[in-house]
């Protein structure tokens, strides 16, 4: 069985957060889909406006048919070798240090990496954005 981790936030969720795992779904036979903890999001990010809790999130991403498995993540560089996986999927604009050192591991110990495109027009960001001018 090849098994398939794709990580993220996943708060605002939406249309591209869905896509992501069906494409994730499709390198492998079964998704494990990292939730990022909320607190750790706030470490690294204090002025972040997190909608959902960590439980919520992981939550709403395990009723997803296409998910097979969810866990939580601090970060993505350190979870990873405590996972049992074949392929990381990430998205094109997962590229801060963390990712790097990820995929780096990854290229290492012979797991495979793939970077999956964005779905033109949604992000999390923008539609934050729009939230924010409709108060």
């Amino acid at each position: 069985m090849k098994k398939v981790i794709t990580v993220g936030v996943f708060d605002y969720f939406h249309l591209g957060h869905l896509r992501v795992f069906e494409n994730a779904k499709k390198l492998g036979d079964y998704l494990i889909v990292a939730v990022q903890d909320g607190d750790c999001i706030l470490k690294t990010k204090p002025d972040a406006n997190v909608l959902y809790t960590t439980e919520q999130r992981v939550h709403m991403v395990s009723a997803l048919k296409v998910v097979d498995e969810v866990i939580i993540y601090e970060d993505v560089d350190k979870t990873l070798p405590d996972v049992d996986f074949d392929v990381f999927a990430i998205g094109e604009d997962q590229n801060h240090i963390g990712f790097q050192r990820a995929v780096k591991w990854c290229q290492k110990n012979r797991k495979g990496v793939i970077r999956l495109p964005r779905t033109p027009g949604i992000c999390s960001s923008q539609i934050k954005k729009q939230l924010q001018s409709l108060k």
